[in-house]
């Protein structure tokens, strides 16, 4: 499929090389635009960016993601699907333009920790098993109709920086496996309240 990728840390960028080394076409890459950091305030980009200047794909840095010129840009692209990791909210006018639609992996077993630092809430409140899932992009946060998931049981004594790690790898495990399904037509999309405990 061809595939326009969204995200900014580290833990998007790991995704977008096991994607560029896969079967599917990344055809551009939309992160944040560079920003100060550090002591000095030098100029600096996202993980993804530099990942993705590395494979000479081509980056989007809007501003505004409702910006008209942007969303007229995506267009031009015909990609089939959008992939959002660690990114920020998107405008349905965004969302909503690739026929095969947007996903997101976000790293818990939703409707559990949705929201930002679901790994570390993870480890705050001592859960024993965390995960990955994947859905589709809705005007909610984090709330559209699952389309994949994996669990991952936390070890003992477990970091945030460790279990980032682990979700992160299989996170992008599945990511493969759920691109592939979607393309097959192998896919059956779960309403997230099947998910809730009573």
């Amino acid at each position: 499929m061809n595939i326009i990728f969204m995200g900014t840390p580290e833990f998007a960028a790991y995704s977008l090389k096991e994607l560029v080394m896969s079967s599917h076409r990344v055809l551009a890459v939309v992160t944040v635009p560079d920003k100060p950091a550090g002591r000095g305030l030098k100029i600096q980009m996202s993980a993804v960016k530099q990942l993705a200047l590395t494979y000479n794909l081509p980056v989007l840095q809007p501003d505004k993601l409702n910006d008209p010129a942007f969303i007229n840009e995506l267009h031009s692209y015909r990609a089939d699907m959008f992939v959002v990791i660690a990114f920020k909210k998107l405008p349905q006018a965004v969302w909503s333009i690739p026929s095969k639609g947007t996903i997101n992996l976000h790293a818990s077993l939703l409707p559990q920790y949705r929201g930002a630092a679901p790994i570390n809430w993870a480890i705050i409140n001592g859960e024993k098993i965390t995960g990955v899932t994947i859905f589709y992009i809705n005007n909610e946060i984090d709330a559209g109709d699952i389309v994949s998931y994996r669990e991952v049981v936390i070890p003992e004594r477990c970091t945030a920086g460790k279990l980032h790690n682990l979700l992160m790898i299989k996170g992008s495990k599945l990511l493969l496996k759920t691109l592939d399904d979607i393309e097959k037509g192998e896919i059956e999309k779960i309403e997230q309240t099947a998910f809730l405990i009573n």
